[in-house]
């Protein structure tokens, strides 16, 4: 992730592909042309990286030249195309091929054939490294496309966010969702998550996500998903990952603009620990911590038979069952607690103690996120 001004940007295009894709607009050029020798246009200040790059590899002799020319102001492509820099050679006759950086709205390339209507070329190409399809609002033919990239803004390799990562080898794209705290809140049964949960959905204006909850309205409500997940329980059989993906999918796109999510249930295995990473992924946001509440087995075993005199829940009352269902959280979460290790995002905290002062450890981890 890079912090440029105000703004923050994930990867998404490695150098070796820029590279990759640098030598199949080479290749693709070069067999066109034969051995004419061209004249290769760059448009600064975008493609300075990108027409160095390419020169360097095209395998015949050549002309390289620039223009300058203006189109955005933040983030954001504008009609309003400036040219700061001209030609300054005769094209009369020549095969001229335009390089740039990327095309989008195509504004661009407009004041681009504006220029070269007059010049009398013999033949005018476009090569672009990068180009937005679904952004493209212009019917001139683009002859040459390296990578078709989303309608997001990038930067790197040339592209810049208000002059700054130019000099970034890669390509970053913009986190649409700028400022986010995720949460995986784990907790073995008596560990009280769900009142924690409560506390912390509130303080930190957090939306929780219980996957219980989740498949409970689903089926209640006869859902789509809810019915797919009711089939497979009424069978006897698991419900398939990407069915709870998709409802928590739902629960996120509900809340589009909340400052975060607290996820309750869910992950209980590494596919889908990993399935809600390209989730979050997928939503500009990631998880920002897995925070398990650790409590004695004994203290455990007393709080839920306290709890089943009251509650109603066999799985309260019968002391064996709650030893089974303590041991069998601490095997689920000792995978996860292996995964979210490795990302250095696993946080332990002591649940023993008054509600209160759970929930101070608590605060202190995220306060720290």
């Amino acid at each position: 992730m890079v912090k440029l001004h105000n703004k923050y940007f994930k990867p998404f295009i490695t150098a070796n592909q820029i590279d990759t894709a640098i030598d199949k607009l080479v290749e693709e050029i070069a067999n066109d042309l034969g051995d004419e020798i061209p004249v290769f246009i760059g448009i600064l200040n975008g493609s300075f990286m990108f027409t160095s790059d390419f020169v360097k590899k095209y395998p015949k002799p050549c002309e390289v030249t620039f223009i300058k020319l203006a189109s955005y102001e933040g983030v954001k492509s504008t009609e309003d195309i400036q040219r700061l820099i001209g030609l300054t050679q005769d094209l009369t006759g020549r095969t001229v091929v335009i390089l740039e950086d990327i095309i989008d709205t195509g504004n661009t390339l407009a004041e681009v054939h504006r220029i070269f209507q007059n010049e009398n070329v013999k033949a005018l190409k476009i090569a672009t490294l990068f180009y937005k399809p679904e952004a493209y609002k212009k019917d001139f033919k683009l002859h040459y496309v390296g990578i078709e990239i989303p309608n997001k803004f990038i930067v790197g390799y040339g592209l810049d966010y208000d002059n700054l990562g130019r000099d970034l080898p890669e390509i970053y794209q913009i986190k649409e969702t700028q400022h986010m705290t995720n949460l995986v809140l784990f907790g073995p049964p008596g560990a009280g998550k769900g009142t924690q949960a409560n506390f912390l959905k509130e303080k930190y204006n957090l939306v929780h996500i219980s996957t219980g909850d989740v498949f409970r309205f689903n089926i209640k409500n006869e859902t789509a998903l809810g019915m797919l997940a009711k089939s497979y329980i009424d069978k006897g059989e698991l419900v398939p990952d990407q069915v709870t993906i998709d409802m928590l999918n739902a629960e996120v796109e509900k809340n589009a603009d909340a400052n975060g999510f607290i996820f309750d249930g869910f992950p209980r295995t590494d596919a889908q620990a990993q399935a809600l990473d390209t989730l979050m992924d997928s939503k500009d946001s990631s998880i920002n911590a897995m925070i398990a509440l650790e409590v004695d087995d004994e203290v455990l075993v007393q709080r839920l038979l306290e709890r089943g005199k009251t509650s109603g829940r066999p799985d309260d009352a019968d002391e064996s069952i709650i030893r089974n269902r303590i041991k069998e959280y601490y095997n689920k979460t000792a995978i996860l607690k292996d995964y979210y290790s490795a990302q250095n995002k696993y946080y332990g905290v002591n649940g023993v103690g008054s509600i209160e002062d759970i929930t101070k450890r608590l605060s202190t981890v995220i306060d720290a996120l």
